[in-house]
């Protein structure tokens, strides 16, 4: 099931990386991956050998891709904002790259995205913008299916458990509704670790001992 996901991501990629960075970055390898306190990250080192090729890593957090298609795929632009700036020689980040500056702001807006400001990670909060949503439609960009892993399906969604049909819906398959979960996102303002969580909590990140920020929506 998480072909399709995947195909779609690097579909994606071809088309942000005409639309907005002008077809001039190299490929990179983008994973689908549990990474349940980010929404995705970009990898500084070329972690990948394709071949005779190092190249970099941009993964997509399984436990947050039942967010809206433009969601997911603005976080996908702003990873590869990263990229562009790494290969430009652009220093977008401090604090070993848990701090976006006002540089990583003014390149990810030219690219169609929202970035609004959060104390301890700076300019990195990345909404899409309606232009960004139209580029995604014209280009015929949405999601395969609807799945997610320990996560919240918005209501009346449905998740398939796959059968002999491989797919959701096919034989055997067995479709579930789930609950809509109304949850908040929380971020060390020290090291930008974060997690999702359907209520209040009072939590310590054990890597800086500094408490977790509730991100306002």
């Amino acid at each position: 099931m998480l072909k399709s996901y995947q195909e779609m991501l690097e579909y994606a990629f071809d088309v942000l990386n005409e639309v907005y960075f002008n077809s001039e970055l190299p490929p990179i390898v983008i994973t689908l991956q549990s990474s349940p306190r980010t929404n995705g990250h970009y990898t500084v080192g070329e972690e990948w050998r394709v071949d005779n090729d190092r190249l970099h890593e941009i993964n997509i957090s399984v436990e947050h891709i039942d967010r809206p298609v433009e969601n997911v795929i603005a976080t996908l632009c702003h990873e590869l904002t990263h990229y562009y700036c790494a290969l430009n020689g652009i220093q977008d980040t401090s604090q070993y790259g848990r701090y976006h500056n006002k540089n990583f702001k003014i390149e990810a807006e030219k690219r169609g995205l929202s970035i609004s400001y959060h104390q301890g990670i700076g300019w990195s909060v990345t909404e899409p913008t309606p232009e960004f949503v139209d580029v995604l439609k014209r280009y015929g960009i949405e999601k395969p299916i609807d799945i997610n892993r320990d996560g919240c399906i918005g209501a009346g969604a449905m998740i398939g458990i796959a059968g002999t049909g491989g797919a959701t819906g096919g034989d055997g398959g067995l479709a579930v509704k789930k609950p809509k979960c109304s949850t908040r996102k929380y971020v060390c303002p020290s090291c930008g670790n974060s997690f999702r969580a359907t209520k209040e909590l009072n939590v310590m990140c054990m890597d800086c001992m500094e408490q977790f920020m509730v991100v306002p929506k």
